[in-house]
């Protein structure tokens, strides 16, 4: 387009010389020249302002020229107040989000993934996302978030969230499969301890007992009479042992959320399990399993999101369309995540903006422009040059009327 444009001006300027070289042979003549005359002017004045935008016309150093050369600094100050005053502002983006229907967008992809074109778009993000994933030093990586998973853990006060998960479950009845399991747990410890509660009997029976053998007789009765309140325990839901057992519980619960020498008990263990190399062995798997998972799915997403994953994708994207409450859920906190980030990163991005600016040089910065927008900007010469020689032409024909 800057090459039409140029031409143009070389062509208005080559008529109107050629032109004046012919004379007044014909009444047309004049017509031709004033146009090519008057288009000239145009062009060249067009073609003056263009190029003092970005540099100094022939290299000259003419005042006012070269303007945004000179004044990038400026420039990049105010695009950076700009976006902050209009984009990053907290009111703004929330503002804007409340028009933005995150979760209804999300819920129609992940019921009905892209395909074809669209889905290379996904296809180049999981290519990204492992190659981030795999240029990361894992070891640093693997270390800051076992540590971040360890100073969660250390800095949660865990004894009230068992505290408050017990008093959930037993108020819905989903502690019965605990009190079954407690009670299989002591049979099979009785089944594998009988002859630790025989050698118990034994040493405090005096010798008479263990003369005539009662000593035996009264340790399988402790038994049988152990072996029979667990079978009845197991199969009477009503027992007054479980009743007792659901007492304690229900205690132990409270305790845990208001009872604050246990409450430091609790965290004291916790202290020591954290300090554990067992437990630092089970972060560690667990973070390696999470990374090779995520390093699965974004390597073949497609593969990934066809199994089981991808069908509670699916089932998870169908629940948003249908439950608004969720979908409103989802919603206020996509509004509230991104009005948090620009309040928080806002200015953290107008001084990128700014700097990043700045610190281009002049070269730089006019190139970018004009690519941006050149084309528009040959547009204004190509139309200075038509309107010029219109203009020229409208004159003339006054001229002669006149």
């Amino acid at each position: 387009m800057r090459l039409l444009a140029t031409f143009m001006l070389v062509a208005m300027a080559a008529v109107f010389f050629a032109t004046r070289a012919i004379g007044p042979v014909h009444p047309a003549i004049g017509f031709i020249r004033a146009f090519a005359e008057a288009a000239m002017v145009g062009g060249l004045a067009d073609w003056f302002a263009v190029t003092a935008l970005f540099r100094h016309p022939l290299g000259l150093p003419i005042p006012h020229t070269a303007i945004i050369p000179r004044n990038k600094d400026r420039i990049g100050a105010t695009l950076a107040q700009f976006l902050r005053d209009n984009f990053l502002t907290p009111s703004v983006v929330a503002r804007r989000m409340r028009r933005v229907d995150v979760a209804g967008a999300a819920g129609r992809w992940l019921a009905n993934p892209p395909q074809g074109g669209r889905g290379r778009i996904g296809a180049g993000a999981s290519r990204l996302a492992a190659d981030i994933l795999e240029s990361l030093d894992q070891e640093r990586l693997g270390g800051m978030v076992k540590g971040a998973v360890a100073g969660r853990l250390r800095a949660t006060e865990v004894s009230p969230l068992f505290g408050q998960a017990l008093t959930a479950a037993i108020a819905s009845d989903r502690h019965v499969p605990l009190l079954d399991g407690m009670i299989r747990w002591a049979a099979r410890t009785l089944d594998g301890n009988e002859h630790l509660i025989r050698q118990m009997v034994h040493a405090k029976s005096g010798g008479i007992m263990r003369w005539t053998g009662l000593d035996e007789t009264l340790a399988n009765k402790i038994i049988d009479g152990l072996e029979k309140l667990i079978l009845e325990m197991a199969e009477d839901p009503d027992h007054p042992m479980r009743a007792k057992a659901e007492e304690g519980l229900t205690r132990l619960a409270h305790d845990l959320q208001h009872k604050p020498e246990l409450r430091q008990k609790v965290e004291a263990f916790k202290m020591e399990l954290t300090e554990n190399p067992a437990l630092q062995r089970w972060i560690d798997g667990i973070w390696e399993q999470g990374r090779a998972a995520l390093l699965r799915v974004a390597r073949d997403p497609e593969k990934a999101l066809a199994g089981r994953m991808g069908e509670t994708l699916r089932q998870f994207g169908e629940t948003i369309q249908r439950d608004p409450a969720l979908a409103r859920t989802i919603n206020r906190f996509a509004r509230r995540a991104a009005v948090g980030a620009a309040a928080d990163y806002g200015d953290g991005i107008v001084r990128l903006v700014s700097d990043t600016i700045q610190g281009w040089d002049a070269r730089t910065i006019t190139g970018r422009l004009e690519n941006a927008v050149g084309q528009d900007l040959q547009y204004i010469r190509i139309n200075g040059t038509l309107v010029g020689g219109l203009v020229g032409v409208t004159i003339h024909a006054a001229d002669m009327l006149l």
